[in-house]
């Protein structure tokens, strides 16, 4: 009873001591306070009740909130009898989150000796999971994997499939006693640790660990002076106690600095800038415009645009000038992928794909806007970025952002903040009031900017394109226009829900074929996000995305485990449902393509090779080669505003482009084959990425 009144008692606390923050981080990062900076209210607004933590017996819980853009929306409590560990953690944000009970227990150098949980995944899909050491020998067994090893003399360390926050600071204590604070992982992999800077907090002294060989970049976690757990925090989440949360925004800003610091580095190694003019010769063209593909034909590149387009006569290049010999090889302007959330290393992968633009649909806006920057100047990896900026409502099922809008004014407030700093659209999410979207896309369009976004809750498609959406985000929504009897889409219903709906809907009724219409004469674009629907409804818990089969085996054997899940738990009686509702959301997109509704290709997922999955998608529902590469390429550059720089390859144009080993007019799978990567005139090569992200051939 005491640990349920003393969790009750933080979670009232942490929501006032939140909303106090949220106004002076933000001033941290900029000149101008953000006037709709969430409130109390909305704070508690935000709060979801959780089950109370279980605590063994006799032990007092340490515990720890859980934030997202720093809503707290969980909890991780942990508690110690003698030897025995047991964490429990949970967090819940739009009807989804992990609910992670585990136990375990160490030995001498800190390295698991047992390891047992039990509860479920983000997408509630029920997990356990168990690791045991005895008599020389390790066995472990979870829903993606069952193996055994000898335990090696140097010892090693259990990473397990689904592990609490927490067991980041186990790990990294591990390695502080391992020789050369290095260890080998089980079931395989190799983890090692550096530290980083000291940050003064509350009387305490916390240190930046940084462990390498887990995720593609170093994942941090903080500790304090006796090594105890103090804070994890990435680009969306952070776990700390309420009172370290004042430390927070220092805390963040020394991780970011860590962060950029090796991504300098790593795209210092990995960008070729050529000293003076870049020649590709013998290159086959694909021409977007007309969709055709010209034979042996040469672009000059200087100073990152392109100079001149014309067939290859065989003359010599002029002195000085480096030639990229493409030997009938496939060339076409870069890929866009039009929906991203960029953080880690996103970036880098859009490179190794060939994605070379791309549109940001939500972020925590001042990093975001920073990082855009480092991508423009060369010392971070990425592609061109056109920002989208999110508004919310609030609400306990509310998205992941501090821009909450409950008012007129609020929403006009939103509106200029992002006009005045580049920001090219809005985007609506689900919680928000459907009477305030009229006012707020007339106030966009005012300024210039687009607007687009998830159909708000108890609003229908139809509706929202009425009241001034120049744009959907996610299939889905077209489905659920039709049934309006699924009016609260905040949760993951309007997933789930879909798979049953899309039977009973008839693609060649007149409201379908009426609403397509009304959709292209209005100019309302789509933005379908298929990719990520199929492995909702396609895949099995324990397998890889289809986006990434074929790749997640050449992932680094940490990072293949964690993306061994994903799909959406089948409701008993539903198998037929789920199982036909790919085949149908494929007909829909060819009915909205064929209708003259403009597509535009996006992902939401693991950036780069899911867009390739994407475009293989619309392949599959019909829509010829040629169009699909068009849609990748030119269209977005014209729906977007920047057909004028990119979207084709021709003279005075931005020099981005991609160099394939294959011909995707016939084969569309020919974009995996990318030779190389060119974005602004410098040259990227994917095989030189890959394996520095830990890639295997």
């Amino acid at each position: 009873m005491k640990t349920t009144y003393r969790f009750t008692l933080l979670a009232a606390l942490c929501a006032t001591l939140c909303a106090a923050l949220w106004a002076p981080t933000a001033r941290a990062h900029d000149d101008h306070e953000r006037q709709w900076a969430p409130t109390a209210a909305d704070a508690q607004a935000a709060q979801v009740a959780l089950p109370a933590p279980q605590v063994l017996p006799g032990a007092k819980a340490l515990l720890s909130q859980v934030q997202i853009h720093g809503m707290t929306v969980g909890r991780q409590a942990l508690s110690r009898q003698g030897d025995e560990v047991l964490v429990d953690y949970a967090f819940s944000e739009r009807g989804r989150g992990d609910q992670i009970r585990a136990r375990w227990t160490l030995d001498a150098r800190g390295l698991p000796l047992r390891y047992e949980a039990e509860g479920n995944d983000y997408w509630k899909v029920p997990l356990t999971e168990r690791f045991d050491r005895a008599d020389g020998k390790a066995s472990w067994k979870n829903r993606v994997e069952q193996g055994g090893a000898a335990w090696p003399e140097t010892g090693a360390f259990y990473l397990p499939a689904n592990a609490p926050p927490e067991f980041t600071g186990v790990l990294a204590r591990a390695l502080l006693k391992a020789p050369g604070q290095r260890l080998a992982l089980l079931p395989a992999g190799e983890a090692t640790l550096t530290k980083g800077p000291t940050i003064a907090a509350g009387g305490r002294r916390l240190t930046l660990h940084l462990i390498s060989g887990i995720d593609f970049t170093p994942v941090a976690v903080w500790l304090d002076e006796r090594q105890q757990t103090a804070a994890v925090i990435d680009d969306w989440f952070e776990v700390l106690e309420a009172r370290d949360v004042p430390a927070l925004p220092r805390l963040s800003t020394a991780q970011r600095d860590a962060d950029k610091r090796w991504s300098a580095d790593l795209a210092k190694r990995m960008t070729h800038v050529p000293q003076g003019d870049l020649l590709i010769r013998h290159a086959r063209l694909f021409e977007p415009r007309d969709l055709a593909a010209r034979e042996d034909m040469r672009v000059l590149i200087r100073g990152g645009v392109i100079v001149r387009v014309e067939p290859d006569d065989g003359s010599p290049a002029p002195a000085g000038t480096e030639v990229i010999e493409a030997a009938g090889r496939f060339l076409m302007p870069g890929l866009w992928d039009v929906h991203q959330h960029f953080s880690g290393t996103d970036g880098v992968f859009d490179l190794i794909a060939g994605v070379t633009s791309a549109r940001d649909m939500a972020n925590d806006n001042l990093p975001l806007i920073e990082r855009v920057k480092r991508f423009d100047a060369g010392t971070e990896l990425g592609p061109r970025v056109v920002k989208a900026g999110i508004v919310e409502g609030v609400g306990p099922l509310a998205g992941p952002t501090d821009v909450r809008v409950e008012t007129v004014e609020q929403a006009r407030k939103a509106v200029d903040w992002y006009a005045d700093r580049g920001y090219e659209q809005i985007k609506i999410y689900s919680s928000f009031k459907p009477e305030l979207v009229r006012p707020i896309a007339d106030m966009a369009h005012a300024r210039g900017l687009r607007v687009s976004g998830h159909v708000p809750a108890f609003m229908r498609a139809g509706q929202f394109i009425d009241a001034g959406a120049d744009e959907i985000q996610h299939l889905n929504f077209i489905v659920l226009n039709f049934f309006p009897e699924v009016a609260d889409t905040r949760g993951k219903d309007r997933y789930t829900v879909m798979a049953e709906k899309l039977l009973q809907l008839d693609l060649d009724s007149a409201p379908v074929a009426g609403f397509i219409a009304e959709m292209r004469r209005r100019h309302t674009v789509l933005d379908p996000t298929v990719a990520i629907l199929e492995g909702l409804y396609s895949g099995a818990p324990g397998e890889p995305p289809a986006a990434l089969k074929g790749m997640v085996e050449r992932f680094p054997p940490t990072v293949r485990r964690r993306l061994l899940s994903g799909a959406v738990a089948v409701p008993p009686g539903k198998e037929e449902a789920y199982r036909q509702a790919l085949p149908r959301l494929l007909q829909l997109v060819k009915r909205l393509h064929d209708g003259g509704v403009t597509l535009m290709p996006g992902t939401d997922a693991f950036a780069g090779y899911t867009l390739h999955r994407e475009l293989e998608l619309y392949v599959r529902a019909g829509i010829p080669n040629a169009e699909v590469l068009r849609l990748a390429t030119l269209t977005p550059a014209q729906v977007l505003g920047v057909a004028g720089q990119r979207g084709e390859i021709a003279a005075g144009k931005q020099a981005d482009m991609v160099l394939l080993d294959g011909d995707p007019l016939k084969d569309i799978a020919a974009l995996r084959q990318v030779v190389k990567t060119i974005k602004a005139g410098r040259v990227f090569d994917p095989a030189q990425m890959e394996a520095a992200m830990g890639m295997t051939k």
